[in-house]
């Protein structure tokens, strides 16, 4: 297996296997704290607990096995550059929700195209966004011009 190959696949068990047993993880912690909990499933929610860690441990160190185990080389092939993104957003945000305890996430997204950025009849882009904005309680504000279009959102957190 290639350096880029061992890498890519370290990035998928950290965006998809690790992040969803640190996920399971914390939603075992939230029954183990429930008021309501009885104490024999407490404690074999404890158990689960250590040993869902044990596997959060382990994948981690395979992340670092296959991150360590070479030079990368810059890849011939174009990557989906939506995809890798939609990657890094995924990671901020999941971080940012889960560890900062802040109240407010702003996502401030600008670009220097051509602007023309607004709401048509038949395209739903932009209605979609605001609607999910809006259903986060959120404010959405933008703004596009010759320019280019920027785009600020701003989400109240609520932690549990």
């Amino acid at each position: 297996m290639s350096s880029n190959q061992r890498v890519k696949l370290a990035q998928e068990l950290h965006d998809g296997i690790a992040q969803d047993l640190v996920g399971l993880g914390y939603r075992v912690d939230t029954l183990v704290a429930a008021s309501g909990t009885p104490p024999e499933l407490r404690s074999e929610l404890r158990s689960l607990r250590f040993v869902l860690t044990e596997l959060v441990d382990k994948v981690r160190l395979e992340i670092l096995t296959l991150r360590s185990s070479g030079d990368v080389l810059i890849s011939p092939y174009e990557t989906s550059t939506q995809f890798e993104l939609q990657r890094v957003f995924a990671e901020l945000l999941r971080n940012s929700l889960e560890h900062s305890l802040a109240t407010l996430l702003t996502i401030h997204v600008q670009d220097n195209g051509i602007g023309g950025a607004s709401e048509k009849k038949d395209h739903y882009g932009l209605a979609g966004i605001t609607e999910r904005v809006k259903n986060l309680h959120g404010d959405i504000d933008i703004k596009s011009d010759s320019l280019g279009t920027r785009i600020i959102i701003k989400i109240p957190l609520v932690h549990s």
